[in-house]
């Protein structure tokens, strides 16, 4: 994960938690960065186990990840996912 400021993101770690554990059981891994407008870019990488088809669409990954981030100051950018790299 990248960020500017610790102390005033962590708050983006502590919303994504949940579904980052979720992803490991899938050797999936999340990393995000914040961009200059502090929006957040989320990036899904694949680990050498992971299950191709446990992945959900990105509108519905964007859907999730927006619900997630509701309870900090900051907002989605987007998310990449695998196939998409």
């Amino acid at each position: 994960m990248t960020n500017r400021n610790s102390t005033d993101t962590s708050s983006i770690n502590d919303a994504l938690e949940n579904f980052r554990q979720m992803m490991e059981k899938d050797d999936y891994h999340l990393k995000w960065s914040l961009n200059e407008e502090n929006k957040v870019t989320i990036e899904i990488e694949a680990g050498s186990q992971a299950c191709a088809d446990c992945l959900s669409p990105t509108p519905v990954m964007e859907a999730i990840m927006n619900q997630a981030l509701s309870s900090t100051p900051y907002s989605l950018n987007h998310v990449v996912l695998p196939n998409e790299h």
